[in-house]
């Protein structure tokens, strides 16, 4: 068992002792995600490796970014402190982000490995990038990014 699935009940019953309702919420709905992946891996009990539960992680959090922006647009301050609170506890168990000068290294890096020259070339480097990147970098920076070194 990967250390992050192990470590996921853990924090669930700490929670529960706590009576910290938000990471409770947060833990349970993670769990059953992971759960749902394990099922379409191919059975209930299929174990997921680190960068597929940090896959799981970063779609939690995609979706209340999602939902973050249309409670703010929709003026409900209240909900999208709840959003970004259930941000906060998913962010925890991520790898610590890439920096803004690590992620030009990084695409300046695949830019030259890839022999890209153009936009053309965008998703041979995006591929690349990608890969070096192991999730802990947003796939729209590093597009932004890779598009300034391929203009």
């Amino acid at each position: 068992m990967s250390d992050l699935a192990s470590r996921i009940p853990e924090d669930m019953k700490t929670a529960m002792k706590a009576k910290d309702a938000v990471t409770l919420n947060v833990l349970r709905a993670l769990k059953t995600a992971m759960t749902n992946a394990s099922i379409e891996k191919g059975h209930l009990s299929a174990t997921l490796d680190e960068a597929e539960i940090s896959a799981i992680i970063r779609k939690q959090i995609k979706q209340r970014q999602d939902s973050f922006s249309q409670f703010t647009q929709a003026g409900r301050a209240e909900l999208a402190a709840t959003e970004q609170a259930e941000m906060d506890v998913l962010a925890r168990y991520l790898p610590a982000a890439l920096t803004a000068e690590e992620i030009t290294t990084l695409v300046a890096a695949a830019v030259a490995d890839s022999g890209a020259s153009s936009k053309a070339d965008m998703g041979k480097v995006m591929k690349l990038a990608q890969e070096r990147a192991a999730g802990r970098a947003d796939g729209k920076l590093l597009s932004q990014e890779v598009a300034k070194h391929l203009s």
